[in-house]
């Protein structure tokens, strides 16, 4: 019996972020599902993929190198970039032809804009790990405003055609899928959770933990200041903080003026994040916005409840307000502190919380999120659009 042949076009493997990550979690998962996988590659060389592929996996790198332009100025970048479309567009025809996938899944980088004129027969599809709110946006420091909204719209206006040509387009949350009305052809699937441990935290432990990288996006300054409230009413707890990032030292600072080296501990980035959570009894998520938050289901996966801004978007998504986690309003500083307090002056309601966030995060392992997924595949093939 004919495998069926999926064809995935991302830019490269090599740099250990949230895409790459779980897409290799998906694939090995479908190969050992009898599936036959393709990744096209238009950047990286040679460079190793970061995460460990299914040997049985086949690698196409195009060699596009799309990274080499930002080093000139603008115009220059702009004519060497449409040059290089032309390359992709071109070289990405001739592998899928000569791979002959049943479906090609976009994760809507430069290949979107080329991807329904390809020639291969193949189904297409695009997936996205980011909300719309927060993609291409465009914002250039020298241009004016108005030119830069201009062209943010004309860009987004570009993708909304690509997108409607494809039979599904998959996003990661329902409250995200709302943004996106002139779609009719959208559809959810979260992330999956890369781990469901067997050990998990008895929530005893004066310890709140935040994991995520040192940029704005994750807002741990909000969080630091949340910390200030915490901290005046329970001197012992601590907060750990994990991640790496340009923004460590500014953060560091802001420690320091707050008088929070006591409690309040920057580290940087673990393998082993596991253990951390473990030996934590509660989790914050204090992003401005998030593409899913696949950081709340790995704290819930290890027991603990989460206490989380509702940004866009995800929190909404996951967390089920009270019952195994904690909702605040979006930028509420003093309510984020008055969660996080409420928590650690309740230690029965934290830990039977932790109990239902295990529960809940069990519906993101891979065994359910990879169904999902063959499920979608075989209707395509099924019933193509």
């Amino acid at each position: 019996m004919k495998k069926t042949r999926i064809a995935y076009c991302i830019p490269a493997l090599y740099y250990p972020s949230g895409m790459e990550r779980v897409l290799t979690l998906k694939v090995n998962y479908l190969v050992q599902h009898g599936y036959e996988i393709h990744i096209i590659l238009t950047d990286g060389g040679d460079k190793p993929p970061y995460f460990p592929l299914d040997p049985s996996i086949k690698l196409h790198q195009l060699n596009i190198d799309f990274e080499e332009p930002y080093r000139y100025a603008l115009p220059r970048r702009v004519w060497l970039y449409q040059k290089r479309m032309r390359i992709l567009r071109t070289k990405l025809n001739e592998c899928l032809c000569a791979v002959k996938p049943d479906i090609t899944v976009s994760l809507l980088r430069r290949d979107i804009n080329v991807i329904n004129r390809m020639t291969d027969g193949s189904v297409k599809m695009g997936e996205i790990h980011f909300d719309r709110i927060h993609y291409r946006n465009f914002n250039i420091s020298w241009l004016p405003s108005w030119l830069n909204t201009y062209i943010e719209r004309c860009w987004m206006k570009s993708l909304i055609r690509e997108l409607c040509q494809l039979s599904k387009f998959v996003v990661l949350t329902h409250e995200d899928a709302a943004f996106w009305p002139e779609l009719q052809n959208v559809c959810v699937i979260p992330n999956p959770v890369s781990f469901f441990p067997d050990t998990i935290s008895d929530c005893t432990h004066k310890q709140v933990i935040a994991v995520g990288r040192y940029v704005a996006q994750k807002g741990f300054d909000r969080l630091i200041n949340a910390w200030r409230i915490v901290a005046d009413k329970h001197p012992d707890w601590i907060l750990k903080i994990y991640g790496d990032g340009h923004l460590r030292d500014q953060l560091q600072k802001q420690v320091e003026e707050l008088r929070l080296t006591n409690s309040c501990f920057l580290e940087h980035s673990v393998s082993d994040v596991v253990s951390k959570f473990c030996e934590s009894s509660l989790s914050v998520l204090s992003s401005r916005f998030e593409g899913f938050g696949l950081v709340i289901v790995e704290a819930m996966s290890c027991g603990l409840p989460v206490v989380a801004f509702t940004c866009h978007c995800g929190p909404r998504d996951i967390i089920s307000n009270g019952k195994d986690g904690l909702l605040i309003p979006e930028g509420d500083i003093a309510g984020l502190a008055d969660g996080i307090n409420h928590l650690i002056e309740n230690e029965e309601l934290c830990h039977e919380m932790g109990q239902e966030a295990r529960r809940k995060a069990a519906e993101y392992k891979m065994d359910v999120i990879g169904a999902q997924w063959i499920e979608l595949f075989e209707s395509l093939l099924s019933h193509p659009m």
